[in-house]
């Protein structure tokens, strides 16, 4: 009842922001990929598209099919049963069964557009996202092979995770030695989205030491910030890739520690993601030309990464859903807070209402940089899956809340 009261005058809002994004994934972003990124003669998916969706390369970067794979299959189990989805599911399934791993089972990178090896299988990620999508499929297609492709592509980045580029690591061995948040954080999602195939003790203990590192080893307590890299053993290097932070993955990363304290009913743990979801909002928004930047210096030095002041569209979006599933556990009002200001920059910046969906790239100061939908990085992920989200945990809000 006390949430009711100090919340009451954010009642009226959760209905009408609940219609904005169902309304705006169903009608806008699906039909948007649905229409043009299918190829119907070589099977897969087209990324690279253009503000009006008009296809300007047909090369195909396996994360991303299997991101397009995922998404599709997600919605045929967890929406609606649409043949549509799950047709548009298959031909990405058929395609990377057939096309996306070499000999030895491991991810490729890229193809290009009839399946033809581009790019060599030196990103763990291809292996995550064929994992979590050929796990979603086998649910909606009830097919056994897709059930042991995505144990095959699971156990691969099990195998890799302590050296997640193996023989492509371009680093000298043994003189600057960093793990990145990227494996641990991933990991602990992927095998959420593996729960049904997975042994319960075996889940429950790679869920343990994923939260372990990401809350010991890469969170750095002075600061309550989550770094991008450290050593082995946690601790951090004075050089660029030492200190840097990436605001959008520290908060991604915290909306999956807090589904995981969800499952175990711990809210200390909820509450401790949420403390470095603000301190990471606090310290990454840009407070002269609004947004959260891309890439940040622990110690404000100069960051190497030339786009490290742009406005990238899936870290606002991950904001948003880390924003409303923390307002949802703890009630904090400074999440509501938040929320309010990321979803008010997002939607004025992002969102194209003339061509549908999304761009992805802004300056500083907000304008777009490239009015591409669609290329080697954004595909069909981000913002289907924010969308979907954010009006899951709003519809949340308001049945907990109601007038």
């Amino acid at each position: 009842m006390a949430l009711y009261i100090e919340l009451s005058g954010i009642m009226h809002e959760f209905k009408n922001l609940v219609e904005l994004y169902q309304g705006t994934l169903l009608n806008n972003v699906i039909p948007f990929w649905s229409q043009y990124s299918l190829d119907r003669q070589h099977g897969g998916y087209f990324t690279c598209l253009d503000r009006e969706g008009k296809v300007y390369d047909t090369d195909k970067f396996i994360w991303l099919q299997n991101r397009q794979l995922w998404t599709y299959s997600m919605f045929y189990n967890r929406l609606e049963q649409k043949p549509e989805w799950l047709d548009i599911a298959r031909t990405g399934a058929e395609f990377l069964a057939k096309h996306g791993r070499d000999e030895e089972g491991n991810w490729y990178f890229a193809l290009d557009r009839s399946g033809q090896p581009l790019v060599q299988p030196y990103n763990i990620f291809s292996d995550c996202f064929a994992a979590m999508a050929f796990s979603q499929y086998a649910l909606a297609s009830k097919q056994e092979e897709a059930q042991e492709i995505a144990l095959q592509a699971y156990n691969n980045v099990l195998r890799r995770q302590d050296n997640p580029k193996g023989k492509y690591n371009k680093a000298y061995p043994g003189t600057r030695s960093l793990k990145s948040l990227a494996v641990p954080m991933i990991l602990a999602n992927l095998s959420l989205e593996m729960e049904w195939l997975l042994q319960s003790i075996h889940l429950e203990a790679i869920l343990e030491r994923s939260v372990a590192e990401v809350m010991e080893d890469f969170l750095d307590r002075d600061t309550g910030l989550m770094y991008e890299n450290v050593t082995p053993d946690g601790k951090h290097l004075d050089c660029f890739d030492g200190r840097l932070i990436n605001p959008g993955h520290g908060i991604e990363a915290m909306w999956f520690v807090m589904d995981i304290a969800k499952r175990r009913n711990d809210l200390d743990l909820i509450n401790r993601a949420v403390d470095v979801l603000l301190n990471t909002l606090n310290f990454g928004w840009d407070k002269e030309y609004q947004g959260i930047y891309y890439f940040m210096d622990a110690q404000g030095h100069p960051p190497q990464q030339l786009e490290w002041n742009q406005k990238l569209w899936w870290v606002h979006l991950e904001t948003l859903v880390a924003l409303l599933m923390g307002f949802n556990l703890t009630g904090r009002k400074e999440c509501w807070e938040w929320f309010e200001k990321v979803h008010d920059y997002t939607w004025n910046h992002f969102s194209d209402r003339d061509y549908g969906e999304w761009f992805g790239y802004l300056d500083r100061r907000g304008e777009v940089l490239l009015n591409l939908k669609g290329g080697k990085w954004k595909g069909c992920f981000h913002v289907p899956r924010a969308l979907y989200l954010c009006w899951q945990q709003l519809d949340l809000s308001s049945r907990k809340n109601p007038q």
